[in-house]
């Protein structure tokens, strides 16, 4: 699998991630270890975590799988903190916060540090110096080697990028997550070139349209997707619109003549976008990680890459 540099660091990471929101709810543990095990055999390193996936399940069974058959050097920890739904308010960047949920990150990973550590959310009723601050604390500590944000606006990372960049020796954003594919490409208008001007690169999720790139809703919901769990149809629903449809069927016709499946398309589109580090995947089940590494090598060709560009060009949503 390619591997990609992130930003201007030395922080390298396979342009595939694997992501792990699922574990600990529609992933059972056996089933994560199975995947984490066929995804470092192809030659994935980023693993993709948060504090609050699964109420810090996520966290708890990648920690547990550290510690077995697979090495901690070989892969490439993600995790991401703010988020406190179950706080008094509902993000908290405070150096309070963000240093204590760190140590907790740490505990749950069985870890020492973790390669990458994102803020996960924007929090307006704190100082951007003061959450900065504790990311640099991190890094210095040596908790954290390299730091970036989550799912922020374009704006809020470039207030906080700016002021790393506004003082030489700060600790750089080298990254900024965003979900990114046909059926949402927000991030082309102001993002990714916020991104690029601060020499950042994006870390794309939900490359397959939650799913819906797939084609596997394209004659309804199948019994056995997310679509038709309960906690998860809402995530889903927003993308089984008439729009959502006529990109599917173009990335159907694409997939059709070049002989691939339909997330071959989805996936590579959003993957090799410039200034794409990698593209997070979130398989429930080993077949479907399985699928999507078996299409790893595939690349579009640009006049494709150009007919979806043209055919998926629509306002944010």
């Amino acid at each position: 699998m390619e591997q990609r540099q992130v930003g201007r660091s030395g922080l390298w990471v396979s342009r595939t991630a694997l992501g792990t929101m699922t574990w600990g709810q529609d992933t059972s543990e056996e089933e994560a270890g199975q995947q984490l095990t066929a995804f470092v055999d192809a030659g994935g390193t980023l693993v993709d975590t948060a504090d609050i996936y699964t109420g810090g399940q996520s966290e708890r069974i990648l920690g547990r799988l550290m510690r077995g058959s697979l090495r901690r050097e070989d892969l490439v920890v993600s995790t991401k903190t703010g988020h406190t739904p179950e706080a008094y308010r509902p993000v908290d960047g405070s150096r309070r916060h963000l240093l204590a949920s760190l140590d907790a990150s740490l505990r749950r990973l069985q870890t020492d540090y973790v390669d990458l550590w994102q803020l996960h959310v924007f929090d307006p009723a704190t100082p951007p110096e003061e959450s900065l601050a504790a990311m640099e604390t991190a890094v210095a500590s040596g908790k954290a080697r390299y730091v970036g944000a989550g799912d922020l606006e374009a704006w809020q990372f470039s207030t906080l990028a700016t002021w790393q960049r506004a003082r030489a020796g700060r600790v750089p954003l080298v990254s900024v997550g965003a979900e990114y594919s046909l059926l949402n490409r927000g991030a082309d208008r102001s993002l990714r070139p916020a991104a690029a001007a601060a020499q950042a690169h994006v870390i794309a999720w939900s490359p397959l349209g939650r799913g819906v790139l797939s084609a596997k809703y394209r004659n309804g919901v199948p019994p056995d997707s997310r679509g038709a769990f309960p906690h998860m149809a809402p995530y889903v629903e927003p993308y089984l619109d008439d729009h959502s449809r006529r990109v599917v069927e173009s990335v159907c016709t694409a997939a059709e003549g070049l002989g691939v499946p339909p997330l071959a398309v989805a996936l590579s589109w959003a993957r090799d976008q410039e200034g794409v580090a990698a593209a997070v995947v979130g398989p429930r089940t080993l077949p479907q990680l399985q699928e999507i590494l078996g299409v790893e090598g595939v690349e579009l060709p640009p006049e494709i890459r150009s007919a979806l560009d043209d055919a998926t060009s629509v306002p944010d949503r």
